[in-house]
């Protein structure tokens, strides 16, 4: 059998023969002479010559090979109560059907289009109609505010822009089109035309001679074929947002992306040609472009729409009845939404109500999976729950446990090891490499792999000073934590979240992890505020179990004393407040650096991209109750 040494050696004795062999599992209009291109390094580019289509690779391959008839995106709606499944013999006619319509309007090759859309199958057939054209789409979650779309509207100058009339969250209309209108009146750029997929749930006024249906624009066009792109052709852009304030473009080059992507389907995720793969996240995020778009279509699995929540819409089974109903093989998620599920039913109950026989592993990424929440999962799903690292910026996982290649012992806490085209290294502050178990800064020895950011979008001095400058021959992660002697990695922080108390770098990731480990604690955030003797103290915000009747005063004693003993009074934790809700952007991250701001009494920008701006009073409010002065929002 061959093993996972096996797999990562063979990359690291010959890296060109290991993508070329990756590459095989693509169709080629024109195979690529090699597989890097590093005559621009520190910039790289891979399969750069070849001629390859996305959107052939992920539909019509399937539809030539005889599987037509297989379901390739199954929707489920909870919130509007709509289920459906669409084959890839249907998806290919609906995506060359609306390519077809964007190209009779003058959408072509390396045109960018921004998709502002929910989750329904028509965002990934917005996504791959792009794709068919060698057009450039740029997603943009769902219901981000006007000005953050007027922001993204000037930086990618589209052509298009493809809107739904509304999203639905459980309880309300959030209405895209008045948000679509309120950006473009922000903006300096406007679109040559917009197409609004209009929904029965709220029917949006168009604006004549500059929007169209999305039916009427389809009507009667000739269905488009797939166009040759070279492999260094950008796929898409998506933004993330910069320390600036200013959104970064991540540039996501089309033979790489979908090499990579095509190789981790089986390698990392374990699924097969016709198996269910379940990625519950959104569009808008990179999970969406990987793990719900184009890497389970590549390798022709049937992938989950899913639009909803974890729970409420309308409990905490809603996770189990999806996998159970559609026979999901791997199913992927944000520890933050299985946080909320536990919390709701921490014993579990609805997990018994489906027969989940058919789901072999988990997997969680997005922030850092505390290890109760693991053990809970584990406990409950009785199958591996696999933390796995990996960045907007890289597409696909840095560290993960590789189940299709050979499932390893599972350290919890540790998203494993390092995957086949990441060095991985942890470096001090002098750029060297530190002994194992140590903290640092964590870095990726260049060049990065297929399918990882070439450059951000018309921006390359900044990629060059965000991402490489800082450690020259790598790429800086941003992230803090250490490899051990099994050569496993540790995400203990972003590297901001390593606090100084009196000298000592400590990671708050290890003070959460003891704090989740209470029995009482759902939920947890440590940051570091300002301390005039200390330079620094942690202070710890808890969300407590449902059903927990204990006094908050004596939760917050319990996990003091658990920090000093598990860490060590070298942590100086002393300080902790319960709290209902933890601030967060929609995919799941907890606003730390916000946090932070309100406790200093800086002035603090409401993020973009946070769940619920209510949150942050009800931080404010917290922390005055500490002694803490509480800032106030810039705009105010």
């Amino acid at each position: 059998m061959t093993t996972y040494a096996d797999v990562y050696d063979s990359w690291k004795a010959d890296p060109e023969k290991f993508w070329m062999e990756a590459a095989e599992g693509i169709s080629w209009y024109q195979k690529p002479s090699k597989a890097l291109f590093d005559e621009g390094a520190p910039l790289y580019e891979w399969f750069s010559d070849g001629m390859v289509n996305a959107c052939y690779n992920a539909v019509d391959r399937h539809v030539e090979a005889g599987r037509g008839p297989q379901v390739a995106i199954i929707h489920d709606s909870p919130v509007t109560g709509v289920t459906q499944k669409i084959t890839y013999s249907a998806l290919r006619n609906r995506v060359a059907t609306l390519a077809g319509a964007l190209r009779a309007k003058g959408i072509g090759k390396g045109d960018r289009v921004i998709i502002y859309m929910p989750m329904v199958p028509e965002a990934l057939e917005a996504m791959l109609a792009c794709a068919r054209l060698g057009a450039v789409h740029s997603v943009v979650f769902g219901g981000f505010a006007a000005h953050e779309l007027a922001v993204r509207i000037d930086d990618a100058k589209p052509k298009c822009i493809i809107a739904a009339s509304c999203g639905i969250e459980p309880g309300r209309v959030v209405h895209y089109k008045p948000l679509l209108d309120g950006a473009l009146e922000q903006s300096t750029h406007q679109p040559d035309f917009c197409v609004i997929f209009q929904r029965e749930q709220e029917v949006a006024e168009i604006v004549e001679g500059r929007d169209y249906g999305w039916h009427s624009f389809q009507y009667g066009v000739e269905p488009a074929e797939c166009v040759p792109v070279e492999g260094n052709h950008p796929a898409y852009i998506l933004y993330t947002s910069g320390t600036t304030g200013q959104p970064k473009g991540v540039v996501r080059h089309t033979a790489g992306h979908i090499v990579a992507l095509n190789w981790t389907m089986k390698n990392i995720y374990n699924v097969d040609q016709g198996d269910s793969f379940w990625a519950a996240s959104d569009v808008g995020w990179v999970v969406g472009h990987s793990y719900i778009c184009y890497g389970p279509l590549l390798a022709g699995c049937s992938t989950i729409v899913f639009e909803g929540k974890p729970i409420g819409t309308p409990d905490a089974g809603t996770f189990w009845r999806i996998i159970s109903d559609y026979k999901v093989k791997s199913f992927f998620t944000a520890p933050t939404a299985f946080r909320a599920v536990k919390r709701e039913d921490p014993k579990g109950e609805f997990v018994k109500k489906y027969d989940l026989s058919c789901l072999k592993q988990v997997y969680l990424a997005g922030e850092r999976a505390d290890p109760d929440t693991i053990l809970w999962a584990q406990d409950q799903l009785g199958v591996p729950v696999i933390d796995h690292w990996w960045q907007t910026e890289t597409g696909w996982a840095i560290a993960a446990n590789p189940m299709g290649i050979e499932p390893l012992p599972v350290k919890v806490g540790s998203p494993s090891v390092p995957m086949p085209g990441y060095d991985v290294q942890v470096l001090d502050e002098a750029g060297h490499p530190v002994a194992p178990g140590q903290l640092g800064a964590i870095a990726i020895k260049l060049p990065l792999p297929p399918g990882t950011l070439p450059t951000l979008w018309n921006a390359e001095a900044r990629f060059k000073k965000s991402y490489l400058e800082h450690f020259p021959g790598y790429y800086e992660t941003g992230d803090a934590g250490m490899i051990d002697e099994d050569g496993y990695l540790y995400i203990m922080a972003r590297t901001d979240d390593v606090i100084n108390v009196a000298g000592h770098r400590l990671s708050t990731g290890a003070m959460e992890e003891v704090l989740a480990s209470h029995p009482d604690v759902a939920e947890c955030a440590v940051i570091g505020v300002a301390d005039t003797l200390k330079g620094q103290m942690p202070l710890g915000f808890l969300c407590l179990n449902a059903g927990c009747n204990k006094p908050h005063g004596d939760v917050v004693k319990e996990v003091v004393k658990l920090v000093r003993d598990q860490i060590g009074p070298v942590a100086a934790f002393k300080l902790a407040v319960v709290v209902d809700r933890l601030p967060k952007t929609r995919s799941g991250k907890i606003l730390r650096a916000t946090m932070v701001k309100i406790a200093d009494g800086a002035e603090f920008k409401i993020p973009a991209t946070i769940d619920d701006p209510a949150i942050l009073d009800e931080i404010r409010e917290a922390l005055r109750t500490l002694g803490y002065a509480g800032g106030e929002p810039a705009h105010a």
